[in-house]
């Protein structure tokens, strides 16, 4: 089988050219943009340098803890000062977008999520439940409301075993909802350790009910379509995904029929792209990246380009 093409690492005159032939960048937040409270360096002068010459700059993140507004104080903080709200597309914004515009649920919504997940709901006009099971409480005597049309797991720091039980009765209910903000398996942390994402907590409930998630994050389709429906003109073709994971980054721009940059700052690394690459599996080449860049930094001579030859 021949070599599927992909990989390319990018420099300079090559990264020029890109800048030039795009319109519209989503960018990843944590590897890409930032590693937890530090600005991944350059990061904040290539956002601005492509705002500043006219493009749409959005960032696409699956991490469903935090409300919007409180990422627009993350990217000020980091010294991200022109980044607007409307520009921010979580999980669990589209989350709250997709029960309240698509299937407009008309009940309340299970959560198990943390308290920024509810946030976007409830901004939605989304109606959750709320609740407080008694510390003895178990699956055989707690309170089970009749109301509810719709599970959501997200990344619940404080999942308990009858959070999980409470979830697979109500989605005993064939016309329950079962949703899932994304499918990150896990995130790294400091020191070698993983923290276990949302998509652990859903295969832990898929398996109780025996049913299958509908996923709202990366990879799936539906967080460009809610760009595509905020923002008029977006074609494919004009778009760039840069982001740090094949499995998600990449395979979400695959999906939209988007060009797509793997950055070097984050979980995937270029030899897991080219075993993708050269592999006999054509499932997988939607997860190689078209281009590689060992930081979004790499941007900035490419600007520099530009500036020379406009003078």
């Amino acid at each position: 089988m021949a070599a599927f093409k992909g990989c390319q690492k990018v420099r300079g005159a090559q990264i020029r050219t890109l800048l030039e032939a795009k319109d519209f960048f989503l960018f990843d937040c944590d590897g890409v943009i930032w590693h937890g409270e530090k600005e991944i360096p350059g990061a904040a002068q290539v956002v601005t340098a492509l705002m500043r010459r006219g493009k749409n700059v959005v960032f696409v993140t699956n991490n469903c803890t935090r409300p919007r507004e409180n990422y627009v104080h993350k990217f000020c903080r980091l010294g991200f000062t022109d980044v607007a709200l409307e520009q921010i597309f979580s999980s669990s914004y589209c989350s709250a977008l997709y029960l309240r515009d698509v299937v407009k649920v008309r009940g309340r919504v299970f959560v198990l999520g943390c308290e920024g997940l509810r946030r976007e709901l409830q901004e939605a006009g989304v109606p959750c439940l709320e609740e407080a099971d008694d510390p003895d409480a178990t699956i055989y005597d707690c309170a089970l409301a009749p109301d509810v049309k719709a599970v959501l797991v997200g990344h619940d720091d404080r999942l308990t075993f009858l959070k999980l039980a409470k979830a697979s009765c109500y989605l005993k209910d064939p016309e329950c909802l079962f949703l899932a903000t994304d499918t990150d398996p896990w995130h790294p942390l400091t020191g070698g350790r993983v923290l276990p994402g949302s998509g652990s907590l859903t295969a832990a409930l898929e398996v109780a009910s025996g049913r299958k998630a509908t996923v709202i994050g990366k990879p799936s389709r539906f967080m460009f379509e809610c760009i595509s429906s905020q923002f008029r003109g977006v074609d494919p073709a004009q778009c760039l995904m840069v982001g740090d994971r094949l499995e998600t980054d990449m395979l979400f721009g695959s999906n939209c029929g988007l060009d797509t940059m793997l950055t070097l700052t984050g979980v995937s690394q270029i030899e897991e792209a080219h075993e993708y690459r050269d592999g006999d599996q054509p499932g997988n080449h939607g997860l190689v990246p078209d281009y590689v860049v060992d930081t979004i930094a790499d941007f900035l001579p490419a600007f520099e380009e530009l500036e020379e030859s406009s003078d």
